[in-house]
Formats: C-alpha cells, structure tokens, sequence
C-alpha cells in the first residue's frame, strides 16, 4: 500500500516514524514552503525536516488544492492520504487522487476542539481527558467519520507543550492501528455528531492576555494552555513609570482563598510570596519573567524589582498587547 504523508508540524512524526518502519510503502512527504524569517534564514519545518532524514520525495505546494500540486501528487500514485498538522483544508478533488480517500490524525476526542489548536484548548477550557482521533476525511475541517480514537488523562499541572508530546506518542500508536483497519476493509467508521462539536482556532498573541476578572483556576488553566505559546501575560500597572509587561509561566491557585480585593490586586510581595487577586479568589504567582529578562521566581523577581502591596495588574490604555 502506497502512503503519501502531508504535514508541516511535529505532531505526527513519532506516528510517521512508525508508518515508514511498517510494511506500507510511504511514496512522499508533502509539505507547506518554508518561510524565510525576518534576517531572511529559511528554516524548514519539521515536516521537511523528517522527509529529508528518511531520503522521501518532497512536494511543497503553496496550494495543495491547485492543478499543478494535484498534477505532483497524482504522480506519486498514492493509495491513501495521511494527513496531520497541515495547517490547509483538502478538497473533495485532492482526496479523490488516492483510492483510498485520505485519513488525519487529530489531537482531541472529536467532535470536541475541531480546529488549529485543540491542546490548548483543551486546558484552557479546564478539560480533565483528552485524546486523538483518526477520522476518514472530507472536505470539512475535522468532520469526517471517526475510524479510530484513544483518550488519556490530563495532569492539572500540565502545560499545552507537555500535552502535546504524550498525545504525539499516543497517536504514533493509534494512527497505524487504523490505518491497517481501513486497508484491510475492516474500518467501521462512526459520524460525528455536529451537536456536540466545539471550535479549537489558531491561536493568537492577544489569547495570552490575561483577564484578572476571571477566577483563580480559568488564569491558571491559561497559564498553562498559553505555554509554550504564545505565553500567558500582563501589565505591572507602576504608578511613577511606563507599565512593564510580565510573562507568567507558573501559578497555583490558593486554597481557601477569598479575597475581596479588586481584582489583579498584588496581595501579598514579600520573600517568595507574590500573591494576586482575582475575580474568584487569588492566585501564587511562581514563575515570572519581566520583558527582555529571563524567566524568575517569585523570590527572584521580589530581589530584583519594588512591587508592593496594593499594586495592580492588568492592561493599560493604548498598550499594544501583540
């Protein structure tokens, strides 16, 4: 059997790993164009990266959809499709181009967390279970039929970058598993139910901006939603200088906790001790990083900076939060 893999991101390589160690023929890697950054270096993508390490030819349409990129695939002859972290929406043409349709390996338990970005979600949202799923596609984003799904549980400290690592191994297990199911005509693919589907979109700077109004436990479920990107954020509102912006990297909720302050209220700053008020009790800060400095703890930042009782933080007027 004839594979073609089309992806950009990590996530599916330990599951590629597998599918080139295993008795199918992998024909391709088909990948998004690398982007040179702003000193103009071209660094290719993981995707890319994987292929020329397994010696496979790589395709890089800037439009997978478009004639002449159909025209490349279709010379590769591939029996199925094996998408997973591509980042563009497959035609009902291009899926015709391997007998087999093309499969995509998804990080969440769909219908939940259709989309770019279901990990992140997933915490942000304050899910205890998630998982991935490999569905028969069509057209729609992540709406085809669910030929195979494995759950596992979330660690409540857990960060949307070490999630995703787990469910890439866990997917290197699952998407192998069903695609031997479909070949072997033994699929059995189940529809989603469009109730219960919920959106996971891109995520962007501005979703790590942090709303103090909110309870103790949804900043904290951001915090670790929002790493490693785009990082969760505030404003140290200092009364005699430009507010400084603070990247959170780790908080705890604080049992018991019913301060009354106004919320983003410093309550306590003292020794290792930087507290904060939320809508819904407060919150540890343990983590912390001032803009252009590097990652501290409470006691660090507490040495290094004069903020004090009665402080606030939150998001000025007219400050760019990009």
């Amino acid at each position: 059997m004839r594979l073609l893999l089309i992806a950009s991101g990590p996530f599916g390589i330990p599951a590629f790993e597998r599918l080139c160690d295993g008795p199918h023929q992998v024909v391709g890697m088909v990948t998004t164009p690398a982007k040179p950054t702003k000193k103009g270096i071209v660094i290719p993508n993981p995707a890319r990266r994987f292929a020329e390490l397994k010696g496979l030819p790589i395709l890089e349409p800037p439009q997978i959809n478009a004639p002449e990129a159909q025209e490349q695939i279709r010379s590769l002859r591939p029996d199925l499709l094996v998408l997973c972290d591509y980042g563009q929406i497959l035609s009902a043409a291009t899926l015709s181009l391997a007998p087999l349709g093309g499969v995509n390996l998804h990080a969440s338990l769909l219908p939940k967390y259709r989309g770019a970005a279901p990990i992140p979600w997933a915490i942000y949202h304050g899910e205890t279970e998630t998982g991935v799923s490999v569905i028969h596609m069509t057209p729609e984003v992540d709406a085809g039929p669910v030929i195979a799904q494995a759950s596992l549980p979330i660690d409540p400290e857990e960060t949307a970058g070490e999630l995703e690592a787990r469910l890439s191994q866990l997917g290197a297990e699952v998407l192998p598993r069903a695609i031997d199911l479909l070949i072997r005509g033994e699929a059995r693919p189940l529809p989603q139910d469009p109730r219960l589907a919920s959106r996971a979109p891109r995520l962007k700077k501005i979703h790590g901006l942090i709303d103090w109004s909110r309870p103790a436990l949804a900043i904290k479920n951001q915090v670790r939603a929002m790493s490693p990107w785009p990082r969760a954020f505030t404003f140290w509102l200092r009364e005699d200088r430009p507010p400084m912006r603070l990247i959170i990297h780790r908080v705890a909720v604080l049992p018991g906790s019913q301060a009354s302050a106004v919320p983003g209220t410093v309550l306590t700053a003292e020794k290792d001790q930087l507290q904060v008020s939320t809508g819904e009790g407060a919150l540890a800060i343990l983590e912390i990083q001032p803009e252009g400095r590097n990652v501290q703890t409470a006691a660090e930042f507490l040495r290094g900076y004069r903020i004090k009782e009665g402080d606030r933080l939150g998001t000025p007027p007219g400050i760019s939060t990009e």
